[in-house]
């Protein structure tokens, strides 16, 4: 079972039942930050705290700013939630939309946090210093990834029923480009060393790769089954895609655009984060409620760890050492432990 994209909305199928089905969860009261957050003795690649978010929840992607220790999760049902990494507790909630903001980017060099809506098919735009809205920018159709480029002060947005990627002016915060890309993109991530990006294309199982100075893509790299997310390793020019349909993670090599290895992960792979100090990539699997531990040097699954129900955002803080994951149906954030180098 796959998680899909039809009727004119980007809800999971799998997702939204299971969503649904623990309506319990979804309005838990909030706890006191002194109670709120379960902690565990700290070791590698194990889970060190469970943040409750206290509302209704429907946690969809996440994003860490290693500048301020901070963590951004987008909750579908219109705003995005501020996690400080320091206490590990809910330090602002704020609307973005009316229902289903998806994907989340910083940009840590202006501090800019930048969030998809899908329904409402704009992008907005967040100071990370003040945590409120800033600007908010129409994209003109349903958006889901969204990725930022600290080096061009450039956005990334994948928009699926247009079959294209929209350029933003972080300068300007308006839209420069339109990218025509495979079918169905879903997932976004920006090489800020070689200024490329590369974009998921769910349908045709594919990676577009476009040039950042031409707005044009270079290469098209076939992948696993069901492609959805994408991250980059700039320290070894490595790209990782997550593979739903077939389980896998696909790694491809950013000096030859050709698929170096295919990675057997857990059931549904959704998001997918890198953590570069170490070398390690960690992936979601959605219905398998864990997350493999990827070694970027042997391409090898190292760990498997439990997480909360139907994981689909994960963001590394390399500074702080951590993962966070946002684990949909539980309405939690769960941090993990980066083992060292």
């Amino acid at each position: 079972m796959r998680f899909t994209q039809r009727g004119g909305m980007l809800t999971a199928v799998a997702f939204t039942a299971l969503a649904l089905a623990a309506p319990a969860t979804a309005a838990a009261a909030p706890a006191s930050p002194a109670q709120g957050t379960t902690r565990a003795a700290k070791a590698c690649n194990t889970v060190t705290a469970t943040i409750p978010l206290g509302t209704p929840s429907l946690l969809r992607g996440a994003a860490a700013d290693s500048k301020t220790n901070t963590i951004y999760v987008a909750n579908g049902f219109g705003n995005v939630l501020v996690i400080s990494g320091r206490t590990n507790t809910v330090t602002a909630t704020i609307p973005v939309a009316s229902f289903f903001p998806s994907g989340v980017a910083v940009d840590i060099k202006t501090n800019t946090i930048y969030v998809t809506n899908q329904e409402d098919t704009t992008v907005t735009v967040i100071s990370g210093r003040a945590n409120t809205v800033t600007a908010t920018i129409p994209v003109g159709t349903p958006s889901v990834g969204v990725a930022a480029d600290t080096k061009t002060n450039t956005i990334y947005v994948t928009d699926p029923f247009a079959n294209t990627v929209s350029v933003i002016s972080g300068q300007t915060n308006t839209v420069t480009a339109a990218i025509p890309v495979g079918t169905f993109p879903v997932g976004v991530a920006a090489d800020t060393k070689t200024n490329t990006i590369y974009v998921t294309n769910d349908e045709d199982n594919t990676v577009s790769v476009i040039s950042g100075q031409t707005n044009t893509v270079t290469a098209t790299i076939p992948v696993g089954a069901g492609s959805r997310a994408v991250a980059v390793d700039t320290k070894t020019n490595t790209i990782y895609v997550t593979n739903d349909e077939d389980n896998t993670v696909s790694v491809i090599s950013g000096r030859t655009n050709a698929v170096t290895a295919t990675i057997p992960v857990g059931r549904i792979p959704q998001g997918v984060a890198v953590d570069t100090k170490t070398n390690t990539i960690y992936v979601t699997n959605a219905l398998g409620n864990t997350v493999s531990v990827i070694s970027g040097r042997t391409s090898t699954v190292t760990a498997t760890i439990a997480v909360g129900r139907i994981p689909l955002g994960v963001a590394a803080d390399t500074k702080a050492k951590a993962i966070y994951v946002a684990n949909s149906d539980s309405g939690t954030v769960s941090v993990l432990a980066a083992c060292r180098k």
